[in-house]
């Protein structure tokens, strides 16, 4: 899963939000230094990653794009997952996305001070591009796969992946539908852990 799923999934806890949100920029036990609701959200983190790679329904779905992305298959399949949140947002939230957004950014401009240097540096190009909002549109993800292209060095042409998105459009939403699901009810009993520690 990618930004938006990781947030989401952590709860009404900010702290939590944040340090599930910059989990990818802390190596090994370097989640130690953090503090305890930081630490619980790199944790989250960590399991969401896991519970998603071993999946069969994620599986499936990467399976698609593996034999023309390879590696990034999986980079990929997480921001098409984001896209079938952010585009059905409603069934998840009562909350309007835009609102959502917003007071996440505005969370990480006020705790900037507790933020990885790599997150600081990514959030100008998140919030001026408005990343959790533009995964809803097929012309978003064109905007937010170009970007990943960049940022790997255009390896194997992320932004073409808009072709199988189109085409198996159907197959991915109602397997993403299901996953997310299970993932929910996992991440909820992981808190349960995380709370009891």
């Amino acid at each position: 899963m990618n930004y938006l799923a990781h947030v989401y999934l952590s709860g009404n806890n900010d702290l939590l939000k944040i340090g599930n949100f910059m989990a990818d920029s802390i190596k090994g036990n370097d989640y130690e230094n953090f503090a305890p609701e930081l630490k619980k959200g790199i944790l989250l983190h960590r399991h969401i990653d896991s519970f998603t790679d071993f999946h069969p329904i994620y599986r499936k779905s990467k399976h698609r794009l593996h034999e023309k992305y390879g590696h990034y298959s999986g980079v990929i399949m997480d921001i098409l997952y984001d896209h079938f949140l952010a585009k059905n947002w409603s069934n998840y939230s009562d909350e309007k996305l835009e609102k959502y957004a917003n007071d996440f950014y505005k969370l990480l401009e006020t705790n900037r001070n507790i933020l990885t240097d790599r997150i600081i540096a990514m959030m100008p190009y998140m919030i001026a591009r408005n990343w959790f909002v533009s995964y809803a549109t097929i012309e978003g993800m064109k905007m937010i796969l170009f970007q990943m292209d960049y940022k790997t060095k255009h390896r194997v042409n992320m932004q073409e992946a808009i072709v199988e998105l189109q085409e198996f459009y159907l197959e991915f939403e109602s397997e993403f539908f299901v996953f997310f699901e299970e993932l929910i009810i996992s991440c909820q009993l992981r808190l349960i852990e995380l709370n009891s520690l």
